[in-house]
């Protein structure tokens, strides 16, 4: 399978370095990575909330090695909710942040990651909107839960992300959707060890429809990251049974991923909320994207044979 192989070469100094250097790999990212500045998404933001959609935007990077980069990813939080003031958009325009992002793997990295996320809470709180904290490598997902359970105390909004692919999210959902928070299900894109995840697709898929099932018969708000169409309408169906209204639940999908069936939920009366990355550190995230779906790699593949 491609998928672990790709996500490993996530990790390579020498992948990033003769993947950013190809010619064709600019064009390709800019399928999933609209911009690099604040000044260059915010026509983005307009454009897809014109159309009846919502956004969650995500800063991309990772790899902090420094406070001081905690700091900045944190300042570069701060200065794109002051440009979504500007915009007035309320809930339909949220964040998505890594807790890795904020220093989570340093030395007191769960008090660092969570001294840093607040004022982004804070300040998206003042501006009528809210945060989702991202998951990442199983390893940290105690410490997401414990900073999104204390950050609930005061901002009962925020929310968070759980992946169906590891056996302990089942749990997870289940104290969740007891707790009226916002949860986003995901299958999961990470390389897992088999000891903590389910490894074959299938049983992924079972797993997100058995958590998904949980989620819409909650007290929670099931946010559905999923572009497969079968478990789209899996989820329509469950939300149904659980009587839930359109706004009691939205969908999810990333920027540059069947952006007709974006458009198609909402013209539905479906909340239809599209991920949106953007920065400079870019490669880990465009990485994860290729090994999710063999139809990402094949577009690139196809990329660098007709353009390099």
């Amino acid at each position: 399978m491609l998928g672990p192989v790709i996500l490993a070469a996530s990790r390579s100094d020498k992948m990033r370095r003769v993947i950013s250097a190809a010619p064709v790999t600019k064009q390709v990212v800019d399928r999933f990575i609209p911009g690099e500045t604040v000044d260059q998404v915010v026509p983005i933001i307009r454009d897809l909330t014109g159309k009846g959609l919502e956004v969650t935007m995500d800063v991309v990077g990772e790899d902090i090695t420094t406070p001081e980069q905690a700091t900045a990813a944190r300042d570069a939080y701060l200065e794109l909710i002051d440009r979504l003031k500007e915009l007035d958009l309320g809930t339909k325009a949220e964040m998505s942040v890594k807790l890795s992002m904020f220093g989570q793997a340093l030395p007191g990295g769960h008090e660092l990651a969570l001294a840093n996320v607040r004022p982004v809470v804070e300040a998206a709180a003042a501006i009528g909107t809210t945060v989702t904290l991202d998951a990442e490598d199983h390893t940290t997902l105690d410490s997401m839960f414990a900073i999104h359970e204390e950050l609930r105390k005061d901002f009962p909004q925020t929310g968070c992300v759980i992946q169906a692919y590891l056996f302990r999210t089942e749990a997870d959902a289940r104290r969740l959707a007891a707790s009226g928070s916002r949860v986003r299900l995901v299958k999961g894109a990470y390389k897992e060890p088999a000891e903590v995840a389910y490894q074959q697709k299938a049983e992924t898929d079972k797993a997100y429809v058995r958590i998904l099932k949980i989620l819409m018969e909650g007290e929670g708000y099931p946010m559905i990251g999923s572009h497969d169409p079968r478990l789209i309408s899996i989820a329509q169906e469950l939300a149904r049974r659980a009587g839930r209204k359109l706004d009691e639940y939205e969908f999810q999908m990333l920027y540059g991923i069947r952006g007709e069936e974006h458009l198609r939920l909402a013209a539905e009366g479906h909340r239809m909320r599209v991920y949106t990355a953007y920065g400079t550190d870019w490669y880990g995230y465009f990485m994860r994207r290729l090994a999710e779906k063999p139809a990402n790699l094949m577009f690139f593949a196809r990329s660098i044979l007709t353009k390099g």
